[in-house]
């Protein structure tokens, strides 16, 4: 197998391990477990929480003491074994302990994957800004088939999504060791001081007003990034529990379901389920997972539209444009349902995804390399993504976990309309802020360096 080969496999498994588990955890525990809003977000925070000091720690370790194939490796390992641990758990406070450990082992290696395929790239005299982006590419791929897997295998509402996960990192820590060997570079001193090693240096930025107000903002849009992520699918596998859906969908699993499986043409299934309308909105809550994977479908196909975009609109319009993605991305969420006549409503939300996080992520990070120093441009790298992946992140998830349990749960359940609103206007309020406060002027000639 090429080189360009075993980087696409290590992608696509990076991202399957995650995506087997992150978008139907919600229905887990909310659907299967009957936890809290509160107790859920304390759970989903644990990944903001590892993003804030254990891509540092593990940036330092492979530079210095240990081959980035083999610490990769052994933290896929690691995060695999803590997975099976997961079914033994029926205590939200427990599971918080366990998924805070797992995701311990876990985002390091997002960061440690990129660099391994640099590494390897570089020394095989390939063009990294040709050839990586595909390889990523085969990444959101991979989160897509887990998410795919996981409904089609019924696992969504138990357990089982967290054994796929933890076999797919087993296998892949294990396949890491038959990489090319990536050894340290030994690029930090040995006199570094400790805001040197843990890349902390770049908190000097937020003295520039421009540069703080940025990095403010990132932090408020990263309460938003994994909302719909924490909340989807078990705001779509909910309607199951709507009176008017609920008999659908028991029809259609005693009725439609059997009929539809003896059907063998696949054109003659489409047509089958277009004469029945009705038989879309079941279909909607019964594989809820692959309507969300939509999001990513989206994802994947915006990144291409980015160049186009910053050339013509700068950064911050390009910013600015995700922010009201998000508006939407909330608001349709908001008014829409599994009927046919408002499915619409759903699928656009899914696709206005791709815009809402690829615009910010990439052109957030475009603002950074194109306006700090050099010497510090890696740690501001990591700043941003601290701001938004951490701090961000982390508020976002304990905030609207309480949120959600004080003013839209109730003996009848979740005030699904209510919450979706509330995150747009959320959202519309950071959108009016970030325009009116936030100046930065568009320079086409920086876009065009940026692109070659």
């Amino acid at each position: 197998m090429n080189i360009k080969l075993r980087l696409t496999a290590m992608s696509f498994l990076q991202f399957f391990v995650w995506g087997a588990w992150l978008i139907t955890i919600g229905t887990y525990c909310f659907n299967a477990k009957g936890w809290s809003g509160a107790q859920f977000g304390a759970i989903f925070s644990t990944l903001a929480l590892s993003s804030l000091f254990m891509p540092a720690i593990t940036g330092i370790i492979a530079d210095k003491w240990i081959n980035a194939e083999r610490l990769y490796g052994i933290l896929q390992i690691l995060y695999g074994i803590v997975l099976f641990f997961v079914p033994q758990v029926n205590d939200p406070n427990t599971l918080y302990y366990v998924i805070f450990l797992a995701m311990i082992f876990y985002m390091p290696t997002i960061s440690l994957s990129n660099s391994i395929s640099y590494n390897i790239l570089k020394n095989n005299n390939f063009d990294i800004v040709k050839v990586f982006p595909p390889i990523r590419v085969w990444g959101t791929i991979g989160f897509i088939v887990a998410m795919w897997i996981t409904n089609l295998s019924g696992s969504k509402e138990n357990a089982n999504q967290f054994i796929i996960a933890a076999v797919a990192a087993i296998g892949l820590g294990l396949y890491s060791f038959t990489l090319p060997k990536c050894p340290p570079q030994k690029s930090i001193s040995k006199n570094a001081s400790i805001l040197e090693m843990f890349g902390l240096k770049a908190f000097k930025l937020f003295a520039n007003v421009k540069m703080a107000l940025f990095f403010i903002f990132a932090m408020f849009l990263g309460g938003a990034l994994q909302l719909t992520n924490m909340y989807g699918d078990s705001f779509l596998t909910d309607f199951g529990n709507v009176p008017k859906f609920a008999n659908l969908l028991n029809g259609f699993n005693t009725i439609f379901l059997p009929h539809l499986q003896s059907i063998h043409s696949f054109w003659d299934k489409l047509v089958y389920i277009f004469n029945y309308p009705n038989l879309v909105s079941s279909l909607v809550i019964k594989y809820s997972t692959i309507i969300m994977s939509i999001s990513q479908i989206s994802e994947t196909l915006f990144i291409l539209t980015i160049p186009f975009f910053l050339k013509r609109f700068g950064i911050k319009k390009v910013m600015l444009f995700s922010m009201i993605a998000w508006v939407l991305r909330f608001g349709l969420f908001a008014y829409g349902n599994p009927s046919p006549e408002w499915l619409w409503m759903i699928i656009v939300s899914c696709v206005v995804y791709g815009m809402a996080f690829d615009f910010f992520n990439i052109s957030g990070s475009l603002f950074v390399e194109t306006t700090t120093d050099p010497s510090i441009r890696s740690s501001a790298q990591g700043l941003f993504m601290m701001m938004t992946n951490g701090f961000g992140a982390f508020l976002g998830s304990k905030i609207s976990g309480f949120v959600i349990d004080k003013y839209f749960t109730s003996a009848n359940g979740k005030d699904w309309h209510g919450i979706w609103l509330s995150f747009a206007l959320y959202a519309l309020i950071v959108a009016i802020l970030f325009a009116v406060f936030f100046k930065h002027k568009h320079d086409p000639e920086t876009v065009k360096n940026i692109q070659h």
